[in-house]
């Protein structure tokens, strides 16, 4: 490590207190794995004191209404029938879910975006070989000028052999917020059905899953909605979820009970696990709605906000272009760097200056980008304070 290592970093907002984050730490990485707050870790720790009081009558007995409820209450955030949900560990497991469900006829196509996460993109490459389809990749321009091309570029790769498309609603590299309304409607019309990898959308946006249409939806809640690690939850339309079986096949699989579907029997009990998580969920969409004055809204409003002037700051400061219109910006923001090995520049950073953000590679050999999130306990202080770090590090080639 080189040069001094600064600690007058800039103080978080006062609602860092409802966080375990360190404060000595300035904390721009909401989106890799989010950050629970400390009244939901305690309902998690609550529900796992219940379990470990009686283990046989919480999940022998208990489980089913006390996941009912959380499914309920994250069907009415989501907006979709709680009847077409069920919990998961993540979005990765989502996604495998389905493309491992899924039969495919050979020689027809899956088709992505070259913007899409890699482990999603190795299952469905996965899939692809085992099945003997072929992977389409759409080509998303970056920089991009609209929303449009997005729209343009998926819809110019579909063809009469295209059976899935693959697509992010938040990309993770890039931080685009896809134009998913106008994509799922076309291909719905076109009668291919729709897999998106929500992962970060839930809590960053509004969602109505039911006015969206995909077949599938997938989203982590433990990114922005805050809830503890391991909770995420997957949406199938009601026609198809006949065909979605869960990774591991369990005691759902031959059950002769008729007051449950069968999707649901599946998906609620794939071996003795640790449910706290996905029970704490609604905690964590209750906490949150209290955190501004117009609730949720306000709250992904102002993150939104947030991320688009601290990219707005950055770009100045840095003197490069914003890579994309205001308008696909979420609650992540990229700023492109140089080219280089993103290890270096992440741990001068971290070291020499106490910033966690990610340096993400991207594009040709070498290329990097610079994401930083916006979440409530961040402040525009935060950014500036990271542009004054880069611009040293930058002059000694990191």
């Amino acid at each position: 490590m080189t040069g001094q290592v600064v600690r007058n970093h800039p103080q978080a907002s006062s609602y860092l207190e409802h966080w375990l984050l360190d404060p000595e730490i300035t904390f721009l990485n909401h989106g890799s794995f989010g950050a629970c707050p400390k009244v939901v870790l305690a309902a998690q720790q609550e529900w796992r004191d219940r379990l470990e009081r009686q283990p046989l009558q919480f999940l022998g007995m208990d489980i089913e209404p006390l996941l009912d409820h959380a499914i309920s209450e994250l069907a009415k955030f989501v907006k979709c029938p709680a009847a077409d949900l069920a919990f998961v560990a993540n979005a990765t497991t989502g996604i495998n879910t389905i493309l491992r469900s899924l039969s495919f006829t050979p020689g027809n196509e899956l088709l992505t975006t070259n913007h899409e996460y890699n482990a999603c993109r190795n299952a469905l490459d996965y899939v692809a070989d085992r099945h003997q389809v072929k992977v389409v990749v759409a080509e998303i321009p970056f920089p991009l000028e609209s929303v449009d091309q997005i729209t343009e570029a998926v819809l110019s790769r579909v063809s009469d052999q295209t059976q899935l498309v693959l697509l992010d609603h938040v990309t993770s590299q890039t931080g685009l917020v896809f134009p998913l309304h106008d994509i799922v409607r076309e291909l719905s019309q076109r009668g291919i059905e729709t897999l998106i990898d929500g992962a970060h959308a839930p809590g960053m946006m509004p969602l109505n899953l039911s006015e969206l249409g995909a077949t599938y939806y997938t989203g982590n809640c433990h990114k922005w909605l805050c809830s503890p690690k391991g909770s995420a939850f997957l949406y199938v339309q009601p026609d198809r979820q006949a065909d979605i079986r869960p990774l591991t096949i369990s005691h759902g699989a031959n059950s002769p009970r008729r007051d449950r579907s069968r999707f649901r029997l599946e998906f609620d009990w794939m071996g003795t696990t640790d449910p706290s998580s996905h029970l704490a969920v609604p905690t964590a969409i209750a906490f949150l709605e209290t955190l501004l004055p117009g609730g949720w809204s306000a709250l992904m409003e102002h993150n939104q906000r947030l991320a688009i002037a601290a990219r707005q700051r950055l770009c100045h400061a840095l003197e490069v272009p914003p890579l994309c219109p205001d308008q696909a910006v979420g609650a992540l923001a990229v700023i492109p760097r140089p080219d280089g090995d993103w290890l270096p520049l992440h741990n001068e950073l971290l070291q020499r200056y106490q910033i966690e953000v990610p340096i993400i590679p991207w594009g040709r050999p070498n290329g990097r980008l610079l994401r930083v999130s916006a979440q409530i306990y961040n402040t525009l202080e935060q950014y500036d304070y990271l542009a004054a770090a880069l611009k040293p590090l930058l002059a000694e080639g990191k």
